[in-house]
């Protein structure tokens, strides 16, 4: 039988086991589905949506008779890493959005248990509905992005629950042969401890479901936070490029002595300038990377500097206050800092209207950039964060109201986010390795470095493009490609990537890459599920061997 053969065959039994309406063939949901921030995108066969997990082993074991790859997206709002997309053409994609419950929410012991559809809205949601008193954390990737999938990818967001794989407690997978694995503790009948202690007994598995395609997770045990006594937001703005070192030292003891456990985001003026404007085309025409008198321009506009930080102190009140003043001693000297509560931010908003009548609308600006931030120290998930993928756009929208997806409005965005110990030296070596990259090729650096735990960092730097622009598509693709490259080169490896990057993060001799495809070979021999993603695919043979 012909491959297409097969296909159909596949085909022809998802439908009877899901239901002609949980199989989609039709040409407007497989161009949706091949959408993509970056410049192209493989092509699906069809779209299943599931929803149970013996749906999931069902539509496993039938790929596995027929020689088809399944591709298993949580929501596929992955931005800038490859969004809904397979690493190769012809593959099913696996839409869990369908698998939505919130299966439980333990206010005791605060952990929630749920499935892969679930959004960080939903969860956010749920939470405050039921006055659970617990929060959880959020990226900056929206409301209706997934808990399940970011943790996956070893996402993280703004609160000292900030790594989500780190919160994580427990999986069911359902493996390539439609067996269900329960890790941890999951497997044991009636186990007390299965979502309030991660390792379990014998080896920890969870780890290779995370950035790979050993099996498709269709549950997950989710740590959640308790509300503290106190919360108070705290910002600091510098004069002078320069002082960014000064800054990530003076951060790094309250980080290593556990003293300060929120996340830390440190971004350029770019970053914080692409959440509120849009690149100025008529003033700069197509200079491409602003020159830096434009950007001396838009700070002094928009009150800010070179560099901002921004984290949160919580705690009880007497921990607060004392953090307050540690942070006065020891950023105070480096640039403005400011703190926020929630009365102040009251006080400033009325302030603002009142100054708004006499036309000062400053104030309003930056106050309506920094709530949706204040409230991602919460746990509360914001769009606000996904306007900055909107940056090079010629024709922004217009409104509001208009859709925030990068994916309708044809924002172009790759990143490139390399993990770099928490010292000042590294932080400017990387800008001084990419910088000079995304100048070459006429774009600008938009940065953010994100203390994530005591010893280490994340920069979160982008290439960000205007998809309508097929010559500026081009450029971005080979700038992208470049960055990385020197990235690597150099020492500093991402810790995700999108479809782009998987080939340049692995190396054939590299023992680790072929105990990777070990695991995948004796887990998944048809090389089914997510063919290509992290994993280097099998070979034609089915053995581990590298190409």
């Amino acid at each position: 039988m012909s491959t297409a053969d097969s296909l159909h065959a596949a085909i022809g039994a998802w439908t009877r086991a899901l239901g002609e309406a949980h199989v989609r063939t039709d040409e407007e949901t497989l161009e949706r589905y091949s959408r993509t921030t970056q410049d192209t995108a493989p092509r699906p066969a069809c779209i299943l949506f599931p929803e149970s997990t013996a749906q999931v082993q069902e539509i496993v074991r039938i790929a596995g008779r027929h020689g088809a790859v399944v591709y298993p997206i949580s929501r596929g709002r992955n931005w800038g890493y490859g969004d809904a997309c397979a690493p190769t053409p012809g593959a099913a994609i696996v839409d869990l959005s369908r698998m939505n419950q919130i299966l439980e929410v333990n206010t005791e012991l605060a952990y929630a248990v749920i499935q892969p559809g679930v959004t960080q809205g939903q969860l956010y949601e749920y939470l405050a509905e039921h006055e659970t008193g617990l929060w959880m954390d959020s990226t900056g990737a929206g409301p209706e992005a997934s808990l399940v999938g970011n943790t996956l990818d070893r996402g993280f967001g703004h609160t000292r629950y900030g790594d989500h794989f780190e919160t994580c407690c427990g999986m069911e997978v359902v493996l390539a042969d439609g067996r269900v694995l329960e890790t941890g503790f999951g497997h044991f009948a009636n186990a007390k401890a299965g979502r309030v202690y991660r390792y379990g007994v014998g080896p920890f598995l969870d780890g290779i479901f995370c950035q790979s395609n050993f099996g498709i997770v269709t549950k997950i045990g989710l740590w959640l936070m308790p509300q503290p006594e106190a919360f108070c937001f705290f910002f600091c703005t510098v004069k002078e490029d320069g002082d960014l070192e000064r800054l990530i030292d003076a951060l790094r003891p309250f980080r290593l002595r556990k003293m300060l456990d929120s996340a830390i985001h440190i971004g350029n003026d770019l970053r914080v300038l692409s959440s509120r404007i849009h690149y100025p085309w008529e003033s700069a025409g197509e200079l491409g990377a602003l020159p830096e008198r434009f950007r001396q321009q838009l700070r002094h506009m928009h009150g800010i500097g070179p560099w901002s930080v921004g984290g949160a102190l919580t705690g009880t009140r007497g921990h607060v206050r004392g953090m307050r003043r540690h942070l006065r001693r020891a950023l105070g000297p480096i640039g403005k800092l400011v703190f926020v509560s929630d009365a102040k931010l009251a006080l400033g908003e009325r302030v603002a209207r009142v100054a708004e009548r006499f036309g000062r609308r400053k104030l309003s600006e930056q106050l309506a950039s920094l709530r949706p931030v204040y409230a991602q120290m919460k746990g509360a998930p914001a769009d606000e964060s996904v306007h900055g993928t909107q940056w090079r756009l010629r024709h922004p929208p217009e409104h509001e109201s208009d859709p925030k997806d990068p994916l309708e409005t044809g924002c172009g965005l790759m990143w490139f986010s390399p993990v770099l110990p928490v010292t000042g030296r590294d932080a400017r070596r990387v800008l001084d390795l990419v910088g000079p990259v995304l100048a070459q090729y006429d774009f600008d650096l938009l940065a953010t470095f994100t203390l994530l735990n005591e010893r280490s960092m994340i920069g979160i730097l982008n290439v960000a493009f205007d998809k309508s622009a097929p010559e500026e598509t081009a450029r971005a693709m080979e700038c992208y490609d470049a960055a990385m490259k020197t990235l690597i080169q150099d020492g500093y490896v991402p810790y995700r990537t999108g479809l782009r990057g998987m080939e340049k993060i692995r190396n054939g001799e590299d023992v680790f890459w072929q105990v990777a495809r070990e695991i995948k070979q004796a887990l998944d021999p048809g090389d089914i599920i997510a063919r290509g993603r992290y994993v280097p695919p099998l070979d034609e043979s089915g053995r581990p061997g590298l190409k």
